[in-house]
């Protein structure tokens, strides 16, 4: 199924319990696969046509879409606490989302819980 990215919709599930597709729908939002990677053969993220993306709710609550190449399997969607959606985008490797408006606040808690090296120079101790 070809999809035109910037306006396919998916469901959106309060929790990953939502997968089963079972409960209410909560929104609907954009399709992306901003948390996908190269794989060296395929761009993916859980799988050979599993596929991984991530946006905000404007509540501000993030979440987490999961697409699907698989005939029979549907694309859907799930909240997930601030941690969780920078903990996605730490595994994707793929901080230049913190750089984004709609980021922002996971980028303050990146700043604020992982940048843990002290980046002043060394004084040498000669």
């Amino acid at each position: 199924m070809a999809r035109d990215v910037k306006q396919y919709r998916v469901n959106v599930y309060e929790n990953q319990h939502g997968l089963i597709l079972n409960g209410d729908v909560i929104a609907r939002v954009r399709y992306n696969q901003d948390l996908d990677y190269w794989d060296g053969r395929n761009w993916q993220n859980g799988g050979v046509g599993r596929h991984k993306g991530i946006t905000k709710l404007k509540d501000g609550r993030y979440v987490i879409i999961i697409g699907t190449d698989w005939q029979g399997e549907r694309d859907c969607a799930y909240v997930v606490d601030a941690e969780e959606a920078l903990q996605e985008i730490l595994k994707a490797q793929r901080l230049e989302l913190l750089d984004t408006k709609k980021f922002a606040g996971l980028k303050k808690l990146y700043e604020e819980k992982y940048l843990l090296e002290d980046d002043e120079d060394e004084e040498s101790l000669d």
